[in-house]
């Protein structure tokens, strides 16, 4: 009997590597992206652990689980540092380049004393 691919498996490694592309668009677009990726991969853990023998590509399905848990760290890691610039800066000083240069300054000469 042939083996058949596994459901979903191409797409759970696709979806764990954008997850980790996305890091940087302030965690808000490669978070969910993750977080689907992580939920396929235990369906479909599941459904191969069950019958191992009838499926293949379980391998992308773990190298999928895995870059996805990095892409929801390194999404949470970089929304925890959006938030803690804006609670430090301020969303006004955060569309001015100046603005913000000032409060840089402000915040190094207190680090400083």
């Amino acid at each position: 009997m042939e083996k058949q691919p596994l459901q979903n498996a191409t797409l759970i490694l696709v979806l764990g590597i954008i997850s980790i592309l996305t890091c940087c668009c302030y965690g808000i677009l490669g978070l969910p992206i993750g977080i689907v990726a992580l939920v396929l991969a235990s369906k479909s853990t599941s459904i191969y652990a069950e019958n191992p023998e009838l499926y293949s590509g379980y391998n992308n399905v773990k190298t999928g689980k895995i870059l996805a848990i990095i892409g929801i760290v390194l999404n949470v890691i970089f929304l925890a540092y959006v938030f803690w610039m804006i609670s430090l800066i301020g969303w006004e000083a955060l569309q001015d380049p100046d603005m913000i240069q000032e409060k840089l300054r402000e915040f190094q000469d207190m680090q400083q004393v």
